[in-house]
């Protein structure tokens, strides 16, 4: 093993932590598109599939198999049909459907069944079940087109999937439902997987997409991924948008994601399947990859309780243990809780800072300002400064003060200058500790 390897493995695997603990026992729907499949990617999703599973996550799989119905249809000679951005199954259509349905799902669970030594499947457990879910009924009519054996979810066996993800399975949907009579229709693997999730009230939507995400440029396909938006932004992009006809258009996903949050599923995703991993870096790291779809902001900055006790503790500690921050035992940040102010991401605490007022002399100090490194440069520092200031200024403070060692000149850039210890309330003075030779910054508040 490398000397280098603990150093770098240790820290992130215990900053993987708060997510394994978020997510266990969490119910995630996954739409793999097709063309994940064909392009030879299906292996190595299988096995970021089985880690999610390992950690206690429930998963519903939904495969798509656009690429595969027009790679029969076109080895039979017969067109492909689209119609406001959905196959018209014809007769041939659904025999090529049924095909090629029934030999992904062989694929899938050869996939599923992978154990060799010395791969991420070693040991691994994965049992799929799959079967008659879902209940559709078609699409008709539409605008004069005919969609013949094309359908629409109209209901999901919600009860019999949770019950089988209840006791460890994984459950695999093919684009396919019956109607009461026993009439097959072609579904959407959109459509089936959006109602599946809002049917199961499920934590997440995942999409494993041909595109990266949303562009924050919607006319530059080079400009970064836009990987938050609230559903009230994404409504109004989707307004404006044209209406989708193929997977690649910016409405496509987006359409869908809008729906299953407006259902009641807490976020959806965008992801590329292009990129290795990208399931497990958006589900385990703060910024994830692609573009997800929440019902409101998930960061939030607000007044600390007995709760976060325990996440301030593990943000700071690694400050504490290199001496950026004086050590505070767990019974000091238990009693003095309510004067921190803190960041919250997805459940998780990246940022916190803590403000002990002196009133008698009408200034406070500002101690503990921690952000996360991995999401420091972001400007959650600045947020916490400002809402922290609001806070004295409440209380009817003049100026605020830190004491600080490394940081000073972060402080001075945003309105701090440097004073005499002297200048410290009596109260603080004698707690300085003049051995560690802290500066001493001081900012107006206007």
């Amino acid at each position: 093993m490398s000397l280098v390897f603990p150093h770098t493995f240790v820290p992130w695997f215990r900053s993987v932590a708060p997510y394994i603990h978020a997510y266990h026992g969490k119910t995630f729907v996954i739409g793999m598109a097709g063309e994940l499949i064909a392009a030879g990617k299906l292996s190595a999703f299988a096995q970021d599939l089985s880690i999610l599973h390992a950690m206690g996550i429930k998963l519903v799989l939904v495969h798509g198999f656009r690429p595969q119905v027009t790679e029969q249809l076109n080895a039979k000679g017969h067109p492909s049909r689209f119609s406001h951005g959905k196959r018209i199954t014809d007769p041939v259509a659904l025999d090529c459907a049924q095909e090629a349905a029934g030999q992904l799902r062989f694929e899938i669970e050869a996939a599923f069944s992978q154990g060799l030594p010395n791969t991420p499947m070693a040991n691994a457990t994965v049992r799929v079940v799959s079967g008659n879910f879902l209940t559709a009924r078609p699409v008709g009519i539409v605008d004069g087109v005919d969609f013949m054996h094309s359908g629409v979810v109209r209901k999901v066996d919600s009860p019999t999937i949770r019950r089988a993800i209840d006791i460890g399975a994984l459950v695999l949907l093919s684009p396919f439902g019956f109607s009461p009579t026993g009439e097959a229709f072609n579904l959407t693997m959109e459509d089936v997987a959006t109602q599946t999730a809002i049917a199961l009230q499920a934590d997440k939507l995942l999409f494993i997409t041909e595109v990266p995400g949303i562009h924050e440029d919607r006319d530059d396909p080079e400009s970064p991924i836009d990987t938050e938006l609230a559903l009230a932004d994404a409504k109004r992009m989707l307004a404006a948008l044209p209406t989708p006809t193929q997977p690649t258009d910016t409405a496509f996903y987006l359409q869908h994601c809008i729906r299953a949050c407006e259902g009641g599923v807490e976020r959806s995703h965008i992801l590329p399947f292009a990129v290795d991993g990208a399931l497990l870096r958006e589900v385990f790291t703060h910024d994830g990859i692609g573009t997800m779809v929440v019902d409101e902001k998930l960061e939030s900055l607000r007044e600390a309780t007995s709760d976060d006790v325990g996440g301030v503790l593990q943000l700071i500690e690694p400050f504490e243990r290199d001496g950026t921050l004086v050590k505070r035992s767990r019974t000091e940040i238990e009693r003095d809780i309510q004067l921190y102010t803190v960041i919250e991401h997805d459940g998780i605490i990246f940022g916190c800072a803590a403000l002990y007022p002196y009133p008698e002399a009408r200034t406070a100090e500002m101690a503990a300002l921690t952000i996360s490194p991995q999401v420091q440069g972001q400007g959650d520092g600045e947020r916490i400064l400002k809402r922290v200031e609001q806070r004295a200024r409440t209380q009817g403070l003049d100026s605020i003060f830190v004491l600080t060692t490394r940081t000073m000149h972060w402080f001075i850039k945003r309105g701090f200058v440097q004073v005499d210890p002297d200048w410290l309330p009596e109260a603080r003075k004698r707690k300085y500790n003049w051995d560690r030779r802290s500066q001493v910054l001081v900012k107006k508040l206007a």
